[in-house]
């Protein structure tokens, strides 16, 4: 048995399109998306224990241990194996919380991922995707480990292979919870269905929007004010909202043009403060051709 895995990544996504097309009895939403993955990421360090005991290294601001999405994912493989060992996890929280990129998400499917590993439990992908779904319905696709075209709540993923693209990431002086956004009435819930060979590759294709939007920015005008902001400040560049947000960002074609675009960004909330709302990240990122952690399950 391993004893230790250090520098586990946990990556970001995007919601290049999102479209909430219906809403289940139970209340939980249907949707049609697109999940890109991104180089923005959280880090995670496993110990492991032989007393069965899970315990975070780290506190998480605003987060009790027993609602840490990364202590249930830890908790959840130990009762679905049997798994008698436990485990120290530390997190190094780089991704936004309340942004709309996945980052507790992402944290939950790297541990799945890592302690299957650690604790040497066998359980394939399949069934990692099964103990992630009750976790929140954004971790099967990071267990899932490709960009994909989900549909139902989440969990229905074909994988997509998607241009080379670099996107700017901005976070607003925001942060927006996800259940609010989707108890929204004004929220529209019956856009129409599209097909996987609808989607174009990019964010910009005709006629695919983030249902999300209109609401967030109503209710946040933090988030409203920074995605205009942005627009006019990128010579009227596309931008888009993340899940819920607040995140918002914008798809390039070349490293040099989103490398190009922050440094406008930066120094128009440096001379033009009223142009620009402060946003409290604005970065490069690079979107990746599938998970780091791909070939951690079978």
């Amino acid at each position: 048995m391993t004893a230790e895995l250090r520098d586990v990544p946990a990556p970001a996504k995007l919601n290049l399109f999102l479209h909430v097309v219906g809403r289940r009895a139970d209340g939980y939403h249907l949707l049609q998306t697109v999940f890109r993955f991104i180089d923005l990421q959280d880090t995670l360090h496993f110990r492991a224990r032989g007393d069965g005991r899970i315990r975070r290294v780290r506190e998480l601001p605003g987060v009790p241990e027993d609602a840490d999405l990364t202590v249930r994912a830890a908790r959840a493989l130990q009762q679905a194996t049997g798994c008698t060992l436990g485990a120290d996890i530390e997190l190094e929280k780089r991704i936004p919380a309340g942004g709309g990129l996945g980052g507790g998400s992402s944290d939950a499917a790297s541990v799945l991922l890592a302690l299957n590993r650690l604790w040497n439990t066998g359980l394939s992908r399949r069934q990692l995707m099964q103990l992630a779904l009750p976790l929140g319905a954004d971790v099967p696709v990071f267990v899932f480990g490709r960009n994909a075209f989900a549909e139902g709540v989440g969990e229905e993923l074909s994988a997509l292979a998607l241009p080379r693209r670099w996107y700017v990431v901005a976070q607003p002086d925001a942060s927006v919870p996800t259940a609010e956004a989707f108890r929204a009435p004004e929220l529209t819930r019956d856009s129409a269905r599209v097909k996987i060979a609808d989607f174009p590759g990019s964010s910009f294709g005709c006629g695919f929007r983030n249902d999300l939007e209109p609401v967030v920015f109503a209710r946040f005008s933090e988030v409203g004010a920074a995605a205009a902001g942005l627009a006019k400040v990128l010579d009227g560049a596309k931008v888009r909202m993340s899940g819920s947000g607040a995140c918002l960002f914008v798809e390039y074609d070349t490293q040099a043009q989103a490398n190009g675009a922050v440094v406008k960004i930066t120094a128009t909330m440096q001379g033009q403060p009223g142009v620009m709302p402060a946003l409290r990240l604005s970065m490069a990122s690079a979107g990746l051709d599938a998970h780091p952690l791909l070939d951690w399950a079978a």
